[in-house]
């Protein structure tokens, strides 16, 4: 023995470690890949040893690999042994690699169900701990129901380093098991006072981050959560409760009377500027839930944008952005506090950050109004010159149009200004929303009648200078006005003054390089233009210019028939042809203009955007039902959609980068050496003297000199944004004096009477009248229209599970009990009778001895003695708490006019850690009666407890050894058990589901079959090649001969004798995985396939074909699939009466149960439901929903399985090849 642990240790000292695989991974960067491989075949045969520290070494380099990318799931039940070695320094490498790479798809994962209870009840602090942060990582809904009673037991742990885990544990739990929320808040609460801070911190984050999401159920806790607040000293802790608040105050407004006094004294005292920026983000919910019954809330407010000014004054960006944010909450409320720091916030978008610069425009559109709408959009529009990247220019571009669309154009008070400029906006190059700017354009001249003859007029300027406009050919780019234009002017004709010039800038050859949905336009509206002139020159009486116009028409309407675009093919044709109809009728002198024109004639309105979801369904129509027969399965993978041209090219449109032209990178450039200039970290080189010289003021530093010239410079036709906002002041201006005559005559009326009211007046929004009449014609709705529907929640929403009406736990009412649905799961056994045979149902014990039953009987009277004492100890508690129970009660709370924190003593919730399913009441009483022994006795010193734990523990086993069989009300406590898990401590061996296939001097094949519930008649095939040899192996081809049963699913095209290639080459020593799909149809049986692989050998002497032959043996276990099953469910599925039975008998077993079980889990794909000693019930599933259950009961030197199943011939294939395995046991 000491031999070998000598020869175990001078092996280890040859390892490699994790720092020998990081070096060597850094000195083989050209084949990187190769030496890792050749490492995992390393940390392979490593992982087969017996050695734990040479397991828990190859882990260790596993858990590295899989940083960089590489898949270790196939090591996931070596990874469980080492999580289960004794030495705390194995251990945290074990779970350390199960957070990395455990999740919920993991086989293995339910065997560590034991593993994780035996850790978390260990006397090692240490090993409690790293259960709970491994678990943490990978909790599944499984092991959150299994474990959730013991984790709740750890809240109340003596160590505050546990008790703090075990609290911040319990959220995963909650969001994996919502079920345990109830049971488990009583006792979270109480971790709101605990002496700790850690602990309290954690139950705060905990309580916080539910209540976050569903405020309404904590609403209980606000007195305590406010004496937290006006006590602790933690920021952060303050911050998650102020956040709190602020979720809660709109629930109850009450709440923010006596929040408001707390919060402007925290925002007074405080220097953090994290809890400054959470309390002014509080009051601003209090204050907007505060909506009346709060007179002095003005100062509050300007309280918040004071600090919140010092926030965005800062030098900080971070605190910059936090100021501008909440400055826009404040917005939304309070307009008039915000507004007078306009100039800050326009500062700020002089700002180098474009993030800061956004958020600033988020904020001049709130600020908004009649008054200063002019002046933020001329100040935005000189920002649009100079602003650097299309990026930014084009959210400029859009918040231009967002402040003066907003609220149905309710701040625009001239029309004729804003069609100015969006005409000043299409100068813009490189944008990307010219769409926005026409879609503008075309909704103002449609609703504002006033407008239309100037717009009317702007658009034909731009179709005149559509060259300038149409050398942007750029998708959505700003050439997409002329759509608009084109329509306005076809569309209102009748305003054009020069409407001949028009047409004939529309039919220039330059407009048939446009795109293809442009074009549609402009074709169908020089029809709408034509009809109007040419009603014009018959009501003149000018029937020769009457046919020019006609011929003109024919003339050029060609070069739009042969154009790419099938849409402007089809216009242009159709059109093309009705005039040619129009010129023979003018050659016979037939008046056709009423004719022509009628074909346009009536009103276009616009449609709300949401007209078509409100239209009602009429009665007796089914949207859902099918007109024709709906098509078959193989029509619909043959037929598939062919994608149309126009959308190709905007997909290949998307991936084209816009080339940066010269004038675009000198920008660039110059604006980087300012930044550089700006950075004070930034080292700058000290200039020679020739850059001095070169730097001295030149012809650009000259200053320029305004001219004041009687003649305006711009170029004519064009209109200018700046006019209209003169000329809109000197209008208000004559306004006001008008108004002020008529007070004047009002007050020689009315003398004193409004003198006062006089001098403080003021010029309000209302005053400001347009400058002509406005009728915004409205969005038309069809009849009958139904109301809108809000949005519903999402329905995939993992916190809406965790909406659970919590009612008395959270106040300090007394509970409603639990019902049995509510209880959480503690491990138990259930009755053993129903999985037994007839024959095998045999007395397990004999006569209880009658010593056991009178030390019972004294135990019981001495506790209830104590019970006895305890209650009136109760009574007293429960007369002197009385008056403080008002002040839990949250009405009480409120309705208190001092804001001083009240006292609020959480209440113990009894029985909720020991909620028990399917429990007699007994031993109910026997439990409840435990805990307050350990109780009394956990004054005593530690090793009287160790003795006496001990001693129970005999009398126990004594007990269960000498004890029968008893009825339901049987007084006996059953025998310790466990669901999905097993008891021993042992580790397990090492176990690989890949088998040989196949080997020769070159190649060896391991393979391993796997099935999937969502295919009932597929299995995956997954092959490892290793190459064996010093040769290059490549163009390997798998082929395997098909039964009438099994077939491999080849590709499309392929016949049933082709092989499928292997998508890899293999260089020498380097091993891969491909995956075969095989389609069966039924699956009761095992089967083998005849198989080949050939594969060329390529090695410096030349290239040789090679084969090799295999057999791939299908067992009836690949079929089946590890799924977990609960107790009860097992229990229906047996009692059904739909089973076949079968059982065998094995003899010889010589390993332990645990090991026997892990056999039968790994290699046949079973799960353990339940465990009683050497007795253990399993479940397990086919692909095509076949129930296996199994009954497994371990003898001294043998094992008898009784098995049942849907299927008989699968049931009995099955514990064949499970008798196979078991003997070589």
């Amino acid at each position: 023995m000491a031999l070998k642990m000598v020869k175990g240790s001078i092996d280890r000292m040859f390892d490699k470690n994790l720092q020998d695989l990081v070096r060597g991974i850094r000195n083989h960067k050209e084949d990187e890949a190769k030496y890792i491989s050749q490492c995992i075949d390393e940390i392979k045969q490593e992982l087969k040893q017996d050695n734990i520290a040479v397991k828990a070494n190859a882990v260790c380099k596993l858990t590295y690999l899989q940083m960089l990318g590489y898949d270790i799931s196939w090591a996931a039940f070596n990874i469980i042994e080492v999580m289960s070695a004794s030495k705390f320094t194995f251990k945290r490498i074990g779970y350390l690699a199960a957070s990395q790479c455990f999740h919920e798809g993991t086989d293995v994962i339910m065997l560590t169900t034991n593993q994780i209870r035996k850790d978390l009840s260990s006397p090692n602090q240490y090993d409690t701990g790293v259960a709970l942060t491994g678990l943490s990582c990978f909790v599944t809904p499984d092991l959150a129901r299994d474990l959730a009673n013991d984790i709740m037991t750890l809240m109340s742990h003596t160590k505050p380093y546990i008790r703090k885990k075990a609290v911040l544990i319990m959220y995963k739990v909650f969001l994996k098991y919502p079920e345990s929320l109830r049971p488990a808040f009583p006792r979270l609460k109480e971790k709101l006072e605990d002496p700790d801070p850690g602990v309290q911190s954690a139950a705060v984050n905990v309580i916080c981050e539910l209540a976050r999401r569903n405020p309404k159920n904590y609403l209980s806790l606000a007195p305590l959560f406010f004496k937290l607040m006006t006590s602790s000293t933690n920021n952060w802790v303050l911050i998650k409760i102020i956040k709190l608040f602020g979720a809660l105050t709109p629930l109850e407004p009450r709440l923010g009377k006596k929040l408001i006094e707390p919060l402007t004294n925290l925002i007074h005292s405080t220097s953090a500027m994290s809890l400054l920026y959470e309390c002014v983000n509080t009051v601003i919910a209090v204050l907007i839930s505060l909506s009346s019954g709060m007179p002095n809330h003005s100062a509050s407010i300007q309280l918040c944008v004071q600090k919140l000014r010092i926030l965005i004054e800062d030098s900080d960006q971070n605190l910059k952005y936090l100021g501008l944010l909440a400055m826009s909450k404040i917005l939304k409320t309070h307009p008039k506090s915000v507004q007078s720091h306009k100039d800050l916030i326009l500062q700020c978008l002089d700002d180098k950050d474009e993030s800061i610069r956004l958020r600033a425009l988020d904020l001049l559109y709130g600020m908004v109004s009649k008054k200063n709408l002019m002046e933020i959009v001329k100040k935005l529009m000189i920002h649009v010159d100079k602003a650097e990247g299309t990026t930014y220019r084009d959210e400029l571009l859009t918040k231009i149009i967002d402040i003066c669309s907003q609220s149905n154009y309710q701040y625009i008070t001239n029309f004729e200004w804003y069609i100015s400029i969006l005409v000043e906006l299409t100068r813009l190059e490189g944008t990307r929303h010219g769409h926005l700017i026409a879609a503008q354009m075309l909704d103002v001249a449609i609703r504002v009648k006033a407008i239309r003859k100037f717009a009317v007029s702007q658009m034909a300027m731009l179709l005149d200078n559509a060259h300038l406009i149409a050398s942007n050919t750029q998708r959505n780019g700003i050439c997409e006005v002329l759509y608009a234009a084109a329509w306005i002017c076809g569309e209102f004709s009748e305003h054009l003054e020069e409407a001949n010039q028009t047409l004939e800038a529309m039919l220039r050859p330059k407009v048939t390089t446009l795109p293809g949905h442009i074009q549609a336009v402009y074709v169908q509206n020089m029809v709408k233009l034509y009809a109007s002139i040419l009603q014009q020159k018959e009501q003149a009486g000018e029937k020769e210019a009457a046919q020019e116009i006609t011929q003109l028409m024919i003339e050029r309407l060609p070069q739009f028939v042969q154009s790419a675009d099938l849409e402007v093919q089809e216009r242009a044709s159709c059109i093309l042809q009705l005039i040619k109809y129009i010129q023979k009728l003018q050659i016979k002198e037939v008046p056709v203009a009423e004719e022509v024109i009628a074909l346009f004639a009536g009103e276009l309105n616009p449609v709300a955007p949401k007209a078509q979801k409100k239209v009602p369904v009429p009665e007796g129509l089914d949207l859902d039902a099918w007109i024709n027969e709906p098509p078959s399965d193989s029509e619909s993978e043959d037929e598939k959609p062919k994608t149309i041209f126009h959308e190709e090219e905007q997909r290949h449109s998307r991936h084209r980068q816009p080339e940066i032209d010269e004038e675009e990178l000198a920008r660039r450039r110059e604006a980087r050496k300012q930044e550089q200039a700006n950075n004070p970290f930034y080292i700058k080189s000290s200039p020679s003297p020739q850059k001095r010289y070169q730097d001295t003021p030149g012809v650009e530093h000259i200053p320029v000199v305004q001219i004041d010239l009687s003649v305006p410079l711009k170029v004519p036709g064009m209109p200018m944004s700046d006019q209209y906002v003169k000329l809109e002041e000197e209008r208000r201006h004559k306004q006001k004096l008008e108004k002020d005559k008529k007070k004047k005559k009002q007050k020689k009326e009315k003398r004193g009477k409004h003198h006062r009211h006089n001098s403080l007046h003021t010029e309000s929004e209302e005053d400001i009248a347009p400058a002509h009449h406005v009728d915004i014609i409205t969005e038309e709705m069809p009849e009958n229209a139904l109301p809108s529907d809000e949005d519903d929640k999402d329905p995939n929403d993992p916190y809406k599970a965790l909406d659970i009406d919590l009612d008395n736990l959270v106040s300090g009412k007394p509970p409603r009990p639990l019902a049995d649905s509510e209880k959480l799961p503690v491990q138990r056994h259930r009755n053993v009778e129903t999985l037994k045979s007839p024959d095998s149902e045999v007395p397990l014990v004999e006569k209880k001895s009658k010593k056991p039953k009178k030390k019972e009987k004294k135990h019981k009277d001495k506790e209830r003695d104590k019970g006895k004492k305890k209650e009136k100890e109760k009574k007293v508690v429960e007369e002197e708490e009385e008056e403080e129970k008002k002040g839990e009660d949250l009405d009480f709370w409120l309705s208190t006019a001092p804001p001083a924190a009240p006292t609020l003593q959480p209440q113990s919730e009894p029985g909720v850690g020991t909620a028990v399913v399917a429990e007699s009441q007994e031993v109910k009483k026997e439990r409840e009666e435990q805990d307050e022994e350990e109780e009394d006795e956990g004054k005593k010193s530690s090793k009287h407890k160790k003795k006496k734990h001990k001693k129970e523990k005999e009398e126990k086993s004594k007990d269960k050894k000498k004890s029968k069989k008893k009825s339901h009300h049987s007084e006996e406590e059953p025998p310790e058990s466990v669901q999905n898990g097993t008891l021993e401590d042992e580790p397990l061996p090492p176990m690989s589901s890949y088998r040989l296939l196949a080997e020769n001097p070159y190649i060896k094949m391991t393979y391993d079959i796997q099935g999937n519930l969502q295919h009932d008649s597929q299995v995956t095939v997954s092959v490892i090649f290793e190459n064996k040899s010093t040769s290059f192996l490549k163009s390997m081809e798998l082929n395997v001969l098909d039964s009438l049963n099994t077939k491999m699913l080849r590709p499309e095209g392929s016949s049933v004798h082709d092989g499928i290639p292997v998508p890899f080459q293999l260089p020498p020593g380097i091993s891969n995985e491909a995956q075969f799909v095989f389609t069966l149809q039924s699956i009761v049986m095992a089967q083998k396939l005849k198989g080949t692989l050939s594969f060329i050998v390529k090695n410096d002497e030349g290239s040789t074909h090679e084969k090799l032959d295999f057999k791939l043996h299908f067992s009836c276990a690949s079929y089946l699939i590890t799924t977990p099953c609960y107790s009860d469910a097992f229990a229906k599925l047996l009692e059904s009466g739909d089973l076949h039975m079968s059982s065998i008998k094995v003899d010889g077993i010589s390993i332990s149960f645990q090991h026997l079980l892990a056999k039968i889990c790994f290699h046949h794909h079973f799960s353990v439901v339940e465990r009683v000693d050497s007795c253990a019930s399993m479940y397990s599933r086919s692909i095509q929903g076949h129930h296996v259950c199994l009954l497994v009961k371990k003898g001294e030197n043998s094992v008898s399985i009784d098995g049942k199943c849907n299927d008989s011939t699968l049931l009995s294939n099955l514990l064949d090849e499970m008798k196979e395995t078991l003997s070589k046991c």
